[in-house]
């Protein structure tokens, strides 16, 4: 296991500049809670769907090609979907082969990006868990470099500069709720804030890797269901990001897929945003009230992808 200290603030840094040329930075804005049904909380939104791929991933996927030389057999990867296009879009970039293995979970529109890359799309198996196992029976044959959704050095790194980000354009954020799935987001947030703002992991119920890992001590299993399921629902939480998590992470707050719904209709009525069920999980914590803030508090929301096939949030 790589130490913790070893995503550090100064490499986070390092790595933003290394992948400046090949990412957007992201806009935030500010929203007044009351717009959402809550107290005149002061909301800012990071609006990171609008990032290249349509979600953060293509940040550790751009860091991973850039840090490492992939083989002519090019690289592979698992997916539920945002990594894969985001691999694919690295590749394509860089001038690489890449293989993408997702579920049948995986959203039409996901799999249409992943081929719009010219990657070679393989879809196996029933969620995340399934797509990762063959991918590593392919990667012996292959010969390929594999690039992890999340359980890898250089992934929490590229996702930590969305935490360099946003503490440059919001430097007085009091709290900050992030998405969890597999937990490389959260972990490379984590690092590059270190306990200087709090940060609420939000989960699905129907997906609660990191509640569960933090329970047991390690990652352990979890269900791996909800209507997120193509995003937030790897199975376990990440053996690297984990004692980050217990470091530096205040709590977890775990939201029904309801809740992800209405956080759905809400962005789309009052900001005409078509965010994905993981994209809005984070608000769904707020709109719920599984997590509550005191009044007067400066909640940061990362809204972290919008890859879905179509708009009926009514």
């Amino acid at each position: 296991m790589i130490e913790t200290q070893c995503i550090t603030r100064e490499r986070i840094t390092e790595t933003e500049r290394l992948i400046r040329p090949y990412i957007r930075r992201t806009p935030v804005i500010e929203i007044d809670g009351a717009d959402f049904g809550l107290d005149s909380t002061p909301l800012v939104f990071k609006l990171e769907f609008l990032q290249h791929t349509g979600s953060f991933k293509a940040r550790g996927a751009i860091t991973n090609l850039l840090l490492r030389d992939a083989p002519p057999a090019g690289v592979v990867a698992a997916s539920g979907g945002n990594h894969g296009v985001a691999v694919a879009y690295a590749a394509m970039k860089l001038g690489k082969r890449a293989t993408i293995f997702v579920p049948t979970v995986a959203s039409p529109a996901k799999m249409e990006l992943i081929r719009s890359y010219g990657a070679k799309l393989v879809v196996t198996g029933d969620r995340y868990a399934d797509a990762l196992a063959a991918s590593e029976e392919w990667l012996v044959q292959s010969g390929a470099m594999p690039v992890h959704a999340y359980d890898q050095e250089e992934a929490l790194l590229g996702q930590g500069t969305v935490g360099f980000e946003f503490e440059a354009q919001d430097p007085k954020l009091d709290t900050l709720l992030v998405a969890v799935g597999g937990g490389g987001l959260l972990g490379g947030i984590a690092s590059w804030y270190g306990g200087r703002v709090r940060l609420i992991g939000v989960e699905p119920e129907a997906a609660p890797t990191l509640t569960r890992a933090l329970e047991a001590g390690k990652p352990v299993d979890a269900e791996a269901g909800g209507i997120a399921a193509d995003s937030l629902a790897p199975k376990r939480v990440g053996e690297l990001m984990l004692p980050i998590a217990q470091k530096y992470v205040s709590r977890v707050a775990l939201v029904q897929d309801d809740a992800i719904t209405e956080a759905q209709k809400k962005l789309w009525s009052v900001l005409r945003i078509a965010s994905e069920p993981g994209g809005a999980a984070a608000l769904a914590a707020l709109s719920s009230r599984r997590y509550m803030p005191q009044r007067g508090e400066r909640v940061g929301v990362l809204l972290c992808g919008a890859n879905t096939t179509a708009v009926n949030f009514g």
